[in-house]
C-alpha cells in the first residue's frame, strides 16, 4: 500500500509539472496570469488526488497479479474410466517402440507375450547361426584335403574316426546340418519380423474396438419352431416342419 501510493503521488507530480510547463509557454498570457493559472492547477491536482479514496486508487502491480491468475488455467483431471486411446498415435507408437502400442492402450498385461516372443526368436537365430558357422567349417574341413583342418572332430561320437568308408556319408552329414541351421537362422529372422507385425496390428485394432459399444444385455436364446411349408395342405404334419430358432440380443 504504501508503495503503491507512492507511485501515485509521484505521478500526480509530474502531471502538475506538466501541465505548468505547458501554460509557461503559451505566448498570450502575461507571467502574472501564467503564475495564477498554475497554482490553481496545482491546487486542483493536489485536491482532487486528497479527495480521492486509498482504496480507488490505481495498483498497477496489483492489477497485472490479478489479471495473470485470472487468465492462467486449471488442469483439468483426466477421466481414465471414459479414457479411449487414438488409433493413428497407437500405431505409430507400435511402430517405433516394439509394445509401445499395448502401452498406451494400458494393455500392459500383453507386453510379456510380445517382449517374450522377441527374446524368443533372438536367441534362437543366434544359437541357430552359431550351429550354422561350426557345422559349416565342419564341412569346408571334410572337404579339402589338408589333414591340419579337422574341426570336423568335435562332431562325432567317442571313439568314431573318418576315413575312406564312411567319408562320403560325414560329408553329406555336414552339409545338410549346415544347411539346416542355415534355414532355421533366417527362419528365426522372419518370425521376429512376423512377431513386431502382429504387435503393431495388435495395437492399432485393439485401440479402434476401445469405441466399439458393447451393451451389457448380450444373450443368445434358442428354441423350438415350426416352419411353414407353403403347402395348402390339412395335414399339420405336411404343412409344417420343425426347426431351431436362435435370436442374439445386443
Amino acid at each position: 500500500m504504501i508503495v503503491t501510493n507512492h507511485r501515485n503521488r509521484h505521478a500526480a507530480r509530474t502531471l502538475r509539472m506538466l501541465l505548468i510547463s505547458i501554460v509557461s509557454m503559451l505566448p498570450f498570457a502575461s507571467s502574472s496570469a501564467q503564475t495564477e493559472l498554475s497554482d490553481s492547477i496545482v491546487m486542483a491536482i493536489d485536491s482532487m488526488y486528497n479527495a480521492m479514496p486509498q482504496d480507488s486508487l490505481f495498483h498497477p502491480v496489483q492489477e497485472i497479479n490479478t489479471a495473470i491468475v485470472a487468465e492462467k488455467p486449471t488442469a483439468q483431471k483426466r477421466d481414465w474410466d471414459n479414457w479411449r486411446p487414438d488409433p493413428q498415435r497407437a500405431l505409430w507408437l507400435a511402430l517405433v517402440i516394439p509394445g509401445g502400442g499395448q502401452i498406451y492402450n494400458r494393455k500392459y498385461w500383453k507386453l510379456p507375450i510380445v517382449y517374450g516372443g522377441f527374446v524368443g526368436c533372438i536367441y534362437a537365430m543366434r544359437w541357430n547361426n552359431m550351429m550354422y558357422k561350426d557345422y559349416a567349417q565342419a564341412y569346408l574341413d571334410i572337404m579339402d584335403d589338408d589333414p591340419g583342418t579337422a574341426s570336423y572332430n568335435k562332431f562325432l561320437h567317442l571313439g568314431r574316426q573318418i576315413d575312406s568308408s564312411n567319408e562320403d556319408r560325414y560329408k553329406n552329414i555336414f552339409k545338410k546340418r549346415k544347411d539346416r541351421y542355415r534355414r532355421y537362422r533366417d527362419l528365426s529372422f522372419f518370425v521376429m519380423v512376423g512377431v513386431y507385425a502382429v504387435s503393431v496390428i495388435d495395437a492399432y485394432v485393439d485401440a479402434e474396438l476401445s469405441a466399439f459399444d458393447l451393451s451389457k444385455d448380450l444373450s443368445l436364446k434358442v428354441r423350438p419352431t415350426f416352419i411353414g411349408n407353403g403347402s395348402a395342405s390339412l395335414n399339420p404334419l405336411t404343412a409344417a416342419s420343425l426347426g431351431v430358432n436362435c435370436s442374439i440380443n445386443f
